[in-house]
């Protein structure tokens, strides 16, 4: 285990602290006093385990392949772009665009999370990527998805789970809503259900996760109402250019 206060390293030194560790194979890092350096975990691969106290820069874990992130604090924006394994927990809020065309792995929000989350995310074979969400989301939720789940718990019970624009372009994936949402405020493309048994079972798995983290009680979470959203084709857009 290795231990580094990043108080007044520039981001560059950081990552090449943090990188040269991964590879001689540090099991667990140790960071303490982030204060918004970026890019922390990029293009990494491995089983290491990185806890972050503070609050780290955008583009954290982007094309990351494999490492464990824990972020005792908030997140910022682009978490997990473009990610394609690994997990990424955040005991606080997290700001736009997190996970941008995520291809694998999880991501665990504690609280709510901005704009355009999890748009063009997508999925192949076994590689399902899945963002969880304690909180709410705002406009965009799932744009043009192509694969993947999204799961939003709204733990708070607002009203207003997701922003307007939710699933636009949508043509893969689900997106499961702990309690409802307007139909205006959904894509044209997407259909709106409850969930069935199936459902339930695929949603148990991550919201365990979820209260593993997070200390939350499941049972308390799954006695409450879920919709799914999901598109209705795969080719939305498919008559524009024929």
């Amino acid at each position: 285990m290795k231990t580094i206060n990043a108080s007044g390293i520039h981001y560059r030194a950081l990552n090449e602290i943090i990188k040269e560790l991964v590879r001689s194979g540090e099991d667990i890092i140790n960071l303490k006093n982030v204060n918004g350096q970026r890019y922390i975990g990029v293009n990494l691969s491995g089983i290491t385990k990185i806890n972050i106290e503070g609050t780290p820069g955008n583009d954290m874990a982007a094309f990351m392949d494999g490492l464990t992130i824990e972020v005792f604090g908030n997140g910022q924006d682009a978490i997990g772009n473009t990610m394609n394994d690994g997990n990424i927990i955040i005991h606080g809020h997290a700001g736009d665009v997190i996970g941008y065309g995520m291809r694998g792995g999880s991501i665990y929000i504690k609280d709510s999370v901005g704009y355009r989350v999890g748009i063009h995310m997508k999925e192949y074979k076994d590689k399902v990527p899945v963002i969880v969400i304690g909180g709410n989301a705002g406009d965009f939720l799932g744009e043009y998805m192509a694969g993947g789940c999204i799961i939003v718990l709204n733990l708070k019970n607002d009203e207003d789970i997701v922003g307007e624009y939710c699933g636009t372009g949508m043509h893969g994936g689900v997106i499961y809503l702990r309690g409802d949402v307007e139909d205006y405020k959904l894509g044209k493309e997407v259909i709106k259900e409850e969930i069935d048994d199936r459902d339930y079972v695929f949603i148990q798995k991550y919201v365990e996760n979820f209260c593993q983290y997070f200390d939350y009680d499941f049972q308390k979470i799954m006695d409450h109402s879920f919709v799914k959203l999901y598109p209705i084709g795969k080719r939305p857009y498919g008559n524009m250019y024929a």
